[in-house]
């Protein structure tokens, strides 16, 4: 189990960002959240096996069509256990 708290640039929000990014994570059995921040940014945090985290941030460099991802921050963190993704 590992977890990475990102943090998402480009035109990331008003493009289906989070909503694309819930049901990857979905798909890819994790668990965490994402959700907007003020500086027109995306927060997320991403919970489960290794490989499936590492999948699900190399698709999130692409996200939807009318997304640009300028680039992502990420941080380990410990897990916290999540059972399921939402958008917060």
């Amino acid at each position: 189990m590992t977890a990475r708290h990102l943090i998402i640039h480009g035109r990331v929000q008003g493009v289906f960002y989070r909503d694309c990014t819930v049901n990857t994570a979905r798909q890819l059995g994790l668990a965490g959240w994402v959700r907007n921040l003020p500086d027109r940014t995306v927060e997320a945090l991403l919970e489960g096996d290794a490989d499936a985290v590492a999948t699900m941030i190399a698709r999130m460099h692409d996200g939807p069509p009318a997304a640009r991802v300028d680039r992502i921050d990420q941080r380990e963190v410990e897990p916290q256990g999540l059972d399921d993704f939402e958008r917060r």
